[in-house]
């Protein structure tokens, strides 16, 4: 039995309903419609890059501060599960991005297939990989070193894959720009591992409060994205079919992912419990720490780049909500092969075939 390392509680976040639209995701509409009646321009824009360069630090300056590094460590004895997740998000989800290249122009606009290989590139969430985990009845403490992980390792390597797949698509990457990155994104990340010490007591003690200030950073970077995209003009570029379109290719990418975690990690042996756990934190991919990233990253482009992530975002959230309660529907079926019944085979078999069918069925 694979050890299961000790975490402190937490509190879960609660889960939508079917077909869940949250507050986040309504703030989000609304800063993209308050972004086309009156987007920015002339010195109102300066200002508001100046607030936005601010904004993102601090933002991963709270990331970092955040973050236990012991809690990560912690499960570094469950070390394939961890790097089954890790291969997941940023070397298949990339390789899957790569091949999508082929779309483009027949299915995908240029700079729409930018922002889909983008969303292939970012970290996994933690929080709703956790929640969904505890629903669907699986490791929630692997989910929480999962997400750790993820989260660590993004920080560097979404950057770093982003400067040698996208190429002078993702706004010209540069000595220059790689410096910038790593002053604007990766500095504030370290400079809050190092003060967490001190500061993660006040931050733990405040964490609705500056969980508002997250949510209104991202918001702010998404204001400042989709202003300046209509004051290029860019969303002239946007049709209500290429957005189907767009909308259905990530439809695919998703249901490819699941699939994959899903049969994948019953191929390598993972029992079920972790199963669960690959599946949300393998497919899923972070709009808080995407948003961000892209603004850093893309620059004037940002504003069509990050589209493909936060339909992504939501489209992945209603179907996980979806599973992880068929997941839990189905787990006394799988309780039998570790309770009375025992070990039996045919118990895990027949556990193993609901899981498999509630996937096929979302």
């Amino acid at each position: 039995m694979p050890h299961r390392p000790h975490v402190r509680k937490i509190a879960l976040p609660a889960l939508p309903s079917w077909l869940p639209l949250d507050g986040f995701i309504l703030g989000l509409i609304g800063t993209v419609a308050l972004a086309v009646l009156l987007p920015v321009s002339g010195r109102a824009a300066t200002i508001t890059d100046g607030a936005t360069t601010v904004a993102v630090a601090f933002l991963f300056f709270l990331y970092g501060a955040r973050l236990s590094t012991r809690e990560a460590l912690d499960g570094v004895r469950h070390w394939r599960l961890h790097l089954t997740v890790l291969v997941c998000t940023f070397v298949v989800f990339p390789v899957l991005g790569l091949a999508a290249r082929g779309l483009v122009p027949y299915v995908l606009t240029h700079p729409l297939y930018t922002g889909l290989l983008f969303l292939c590139l970012v970290p996994s969430t933690v929080q709703s990989s956790i929640a969904f985990t505890s629903i669907a009845r699986g490791n929630v403490a692997a989910a929480i070193c999962a997400g750790s992980f993820s989260s660590l390792v993004g920080v560097v390597v979404t950057p770093v894959l982003a400067a040698l797949l996208l190429g002078g698509s993702g706004g010209g990457f540069s000595a220059d720009s790689m410096i910038k990155i790593g002053l604007q994104l990766l500095a504030p990340f370290l400079a809050g591992q190092l003060l967490r010490r001190w500061i993660g007591g006040f931050i733990a003690r405040h964490r609705a409060v500056l969980r508002l200030v997250d949510r209104g950073s991202v918001l702010l970077v998404v204001y400042a994205a989709f202003s300046e995209g209509m004051v290029r003009g860019i969303w002239h570029q946007m049709t209500p079919a290429r957005l189907a379109i767009l909308l259905g290719v990530e439809a695919v990418l998703l249901t490819v992912m699941l699939t994959l975690t899903s049969y994948g990690s019953r191929k390598l042996g993972f029992v079920r419990e972790d199963r669960i756990t690959i599946v949300f934190a393998g497919s899923k991919k972070s709009l808080a720490a995407g948003l961000p990233m892209a603004s850093v990253l893309f620059g004037a482009q940002a504003s069509l780049a990050v589209l493909p992530l936060m339909l992504f975002h939501q489209m992945q959230l209603m179907v996980c909500a979806v599973l992880a309660r068929r997941f839990a529907a189905r787990a006394p079926e799988a309780a039998v092969a570790v309770t009375g019944a025992g070990n039996r085979p045919e118990a895990q078999a027949d556990a193993d075939s609901a899981d498999a069918a509630a996937l096929t069925r979302v």
